[in-house]
């Protein structure tokens, strides 16, 4: 059992915004991973971008980014962030008829970019769901997390438990 403690509660077990005003600002980076699985032909139509909404994976890549700056406007306790960069890379695999998402998020600042990696995974495989659902509503998002973070006090971290892509 570890002996920290959650954050986001103060001490008389209330939430609250955490104050990061006397952190140095440092370089920032995380990096999150995750997944959607298909039907082969829900996979097909993507690469042939014949899908009636549009781009499949460009929309989704463009919605990923946006979502990493919208992340403080989503959970509520999380900070505003001024990101410096913001990467979403979609690989397609066609033996497993799935698509896996890589999201990259940096900042310099006085806290970290995991939640916002995160979202932007989450809400880049969601506008996957959203643009193929009317041909394939039983596909599957998951294998979502955290690669790695870097910077501040704690320093570098990398998930033990993922393949690294």
């Amino acid at each position: 059992m570890s002996d920290q403690q959650l954050t986001h509660f103060n001490a008389q077990g209330q939430a609250h915004m955490v104050d990061v005003g006397a952190k140095q600002p440092t370089q920032r980076r995380a990096i999150a991973e995750g997944s959607i699985e298909m039907q082969a032909n829900t996979l097909e139509k993507i690469l042939e971008g014949n899908n009636k909404k549009g781009d499949v994976l460009g929309i989704a890549r463009i919605a990923g980014i946006m979502a990493a700056k919208k992340t403080a406007d989503l959970i509520p306790l999380c900070h505003p962030l001024a990101l410096t960069k913001v990467e979403v890379e979609l690989t397609t695999h066609i033996e497993t008829a799935s698509v896996h998402c890589r999201v990259s998020v940096e900042t310099y600042g006085q806290t970290g970019v995991e939640m916002e990696a995160l979202t932007a995974v989450q809400i880049t495989l969601l506008t996957i769901y959203d643009m193929c659902k009317a041909i394939d509503k039983a596909m599957i998002m998951g294998n979502i997390r955290l690669l790695q973070k870097s910077g501040g006090k704690s320093g570098y971290w990398e998930n033990p438990q993922a393949k690294q892509v």
